[in-house]
């Protein structure tokens, strides 16, 4: 039989934080008095986070889950493997750093029990660095530009699911995705609530700032033509500008005859429509990137192991 509830944990290097983790997770599932699963999905870990999921799937087989991957395949790819290894009516995804309180899950449980079948969520007070919370805020603004995705907290991985979401991320096939709002587009009935937010005790954020701008370059290629149309608009833009610009220097050397000021003012405007050239292809460049991961068809990750009791029947 089906558990009801399913909770995926993505682990990667976490062996100092896994224990209370273990602790603290279990006994607040154990609280809502309802069937559930555990499912950690080890991302490639080095340390010793494999032999704590080991110990821990055999101190509760009935109720713990471990996949295994081969290599780091990132925060994301984990938590597909989840959802196609879960099989709760209800799907909570929770980050191992305890930043978000496992004991908050059940906030989340009762939007989903209130009609909701997508509960994005909201941290209060965040315990987070400032340049980490400014970066966030701003990229955030970025992808609410970009973007028909609407997300106040993108960064938040504590976020709830039903059984319909899952089922239909877990027919895309996209290699690269931000799970949280793919699954807000298959929503029909999305909610965001506040939940309580720590400050990280132990290991170091797996998001530096150049994930952090890796992951929303994902969001605007992968759900918005935006930037392609921006580009487009502001080379008509720039043609019709340079264009006016060369007949007035046209009409300059008839009335006044040639000229050498100027040349280093013509240098920075070359300099500049050079830079925004470059950076119009590097923008074309991630969308073709995406299509060239696409079709090779490589799976999106590799397991190598899954740690699970066999259902009787």
């Amino acid at each position: 039989m089906n558990p009801s509830l399913s909770v995926i944990v993505p682990v990667y290097n976490e062996e100092r934080l896994l224990p209370a983790l273990f602790e603290r997770l279990y006994a607040a599932l154990d609280k809502l008095a309802r069937s559930y699963e555990v499912i950690f999905v080890d991302d490639g870990s080095r340390d010793r986070s494999v032999a704590l999921l080991r110990e821990q799937h055999e101190r509760r087989p009935d109720r713990t889950r471990v996949v295994l991957f081969a290599h780091n395949a990132g925060q994301h790819m984990a938590i597909l493997a989840g959802f196609e290894y879960s099989r709760g009516q209800y799907v909570v995804t929770l980050d191992a750093d305890l930043q978000n309180p496992p004991e908050e899950i059940g906030k989340l449980i009762a939007a989903l029990d209130a009609g909701a079948d997508y509960v994005g969520t909201i941290r209060m007070r965040r315990r987070d660095s400032f340049w980490r919370t400014a970066a966030s805020r701003l990229l955030n603004r970025i992808r609410e530009k970009t973007t028909r995705i609407s997300i106040t907290d993108q960064g938040c991985m504590l976020r709830a699911y039903d059984r319909s979401v899952v089922d239909a991320v877990n027919r895309c096939t996209e290699v690269n995705t931000f799970v949280p709002a793919l699954a807000y587009t298959f929503a029909r009935r999305p909610v965001e609530i506040e939940v309580a937010h720590a400050a990280r005790t132990e290991g170091e954020s797996k998001y530096s700032v150049y994930k952090l701008i890796r992951l929303n370059f994902d969001l605007m290629t992968g759900f918005s033509l935006a930037p392609l149309q921006f580009f487009t608009v502001s080379g008509m833009l720039i043609a019709f500008a340079s264009l006016c610009f060369v007949a007035y220097l046209a009409l300059r050397r008839i009335f006044s005859g040639p000229e050498a000021e100027g040349v280093f003012t013509l240098f920075g405007i070359v300099f500049f429509l050079i830079g925004v050239l470059l950076l119009g292809l590097g923008v074309v460049g991630e969308y073709v990137g995406r299509i060239y991961e696409q079709v090779r068809h490589r799976p999106r990750f590799v397991v190598s192991a899954v740690l699970d009791k066999v259902p009787s029947e």
